[in-house]
């Protein structure tokens, strides 16, 4: 699959990603593993090497280039043993950044996805609530129109780049009434008054802050209205796609690096006078990992390959981030218990990944949902369109 979806551009793209990850951000891990906060010089480096706008327009700043560098982007991300540090990174460049790309107008664009692209600007998108999950059209969030303003008002929950970031793009009902029909968009500085973030302590992503952020009566200009008035659901939804394929891809990436390193250990550990890449229950155990891994690599390849040409994926990209996400939890579960004991330890990668990788199946609509959105399509027959052209 290499060759048909990599030319060599793309191959020169990841060595050169490969060569900063280790120098600008691998030292740095440990440090922002244990106080969970990423410092703001590396948003700049990563904004100076053109990171941040792989997807984006050069009229503001970015490089434009196809999809296929994001996969790249994303798959290297997965290899600096810190999953919330390149949850943080991905969170602001394609899902707050992708609003601001997709809604926002020639003054949002200016003010906050230049800057974003740049790396002075950190973004978070804030749609999940505490009493809401996945159900987005559940939202308790208001925003009611006074004169030139909206006064926001409610609380969003597992908010990645919540505590530290700059700008919250957030979904809030306009018109209560209409339920999911009364859902817009709004950009938000997240120095507001009447804006509060706080922490959560995690099972992983231990770098990335992720928040609970509460608004209370938080006065934004109307002018910070993103697209239009009541269609912030079909926003969200467009834009869904792109956020599965991303988790997917993320998870046979992660699930690669941990056969990877588990192949590597098994070649040097020693037991009963051999060592134990010998021994063919842990071989046939581990290829058949790797075949798994393998199949949900190709199928997620398939399915950007198409996002990239315009094709709406909402099913594939649906199965993608269920069926990848599953596989990485099992592929990486069986590559900590290879490492026996060591496995268990903390100075060994695989208990991290092992912690890392259970939010696969969380978050961006947890498996219980995909489920249910698969079954409308295959079994209800139901047939989802592009919300918005």
């Amino acid at each position: 699959m290499d060759s048909v979806c990599f030319t060599e551009e793309h191959q020169l793209f990841r060595e050169s990603l490969k060569d900063f990850l280790q120098k600008e951000v691998v030292p740095h891990i440990e440090k922002w593993e244990k106080t969970g906060e990423i410092e703001r010089f590396i948003w700049k480096k990563f904004g100076e090497m053109g990171f941040f706008g792989i997807r984006y327009p050069e009229v503001y700043g970015g490089l434009n280039l196809d999809l296929f560098y994001t996969v790249i982007f994303l798959e290297e991300l997965q290899k600096v043993k810190s999953a919330g540090f390149a949850a943080a990174m991905w969170a602001h460049s394609y899902l707050a950044m992708t609003h601001l790309n997709a809604e926002g107008d020639e003054r949002i664009k200016q003010d906050y996805l230049v800057p974003s692209i740049s790396g002075d600007k950190i973004g978070a998108l804030c749609i999940t609530e505490p009493f809401g999950g996945s159900d987005v059209a559940g939202m308790r969030t208001t925003a009611v129109k006074k004169g030139d303003k909206y006064v926001i008002n409610g609380s969003k929950t597992f908010i990645t780049n919540g505590v530290y970031g700059d700008y919250y793009v957030v979904a809030a009902k306009t018109s209560p009434e209409l339920g999911n029909k009364g859902i817009s968009m709004f950009l938000m500085d997240s120095n507001l008054k009447g804006v509060s973030a706080v922490k959560l302590d995690k099972l992983g992503w231990r770098a990335s802050d992720t928040a609970e952020i509460a608004f209370d009566n938080v006065e934004i200009p109307a002018e910070n209205l993103m697209g239009e008035e009541g269609k912030g659901f079909p926003y969200i939804m467009q834009h869904f796609a792109l956020e599965r394929l991303i988790m997917a891809i993320n998870a046979h990436a992660r699930a690669e690096y941990a056969i990877e390193y588990t192949i590597e250990y098994m070649s040097q550990r020693e037991a009963f006078g051999k060592t134990i890449n010998k021994f063919q229950a842990l071989r046939h155990k581990l290829v058949e990992h790797a075949t798994d891994v393998e199949h949900c690599k190709v199928f997620n390849y398939a399915a950007v390959a198409r996002l990239d040409k315009g094709e709406y994926v909402v099913k594939e990209a649906t199965m993608a981030k269920l069926k990848s996400t599953t596989v990485a939890d099992e592929t990486i579960y069986s590559c900590l218990q290879m490492l026996g004991g060591y496995g268990y330890m903390e100075e060994y990668p695989l208990a991290r990944l092992f912690r890392d990788s259970r939010l696969g199946p969380i978050g961006g609509g947890t498996s219980e949902i995909l489920k249910e959105i698969l079954s409308k399509m295959i079994i209800d027959k139901q047939n989802y369109k592009p919300a918005v052209k």
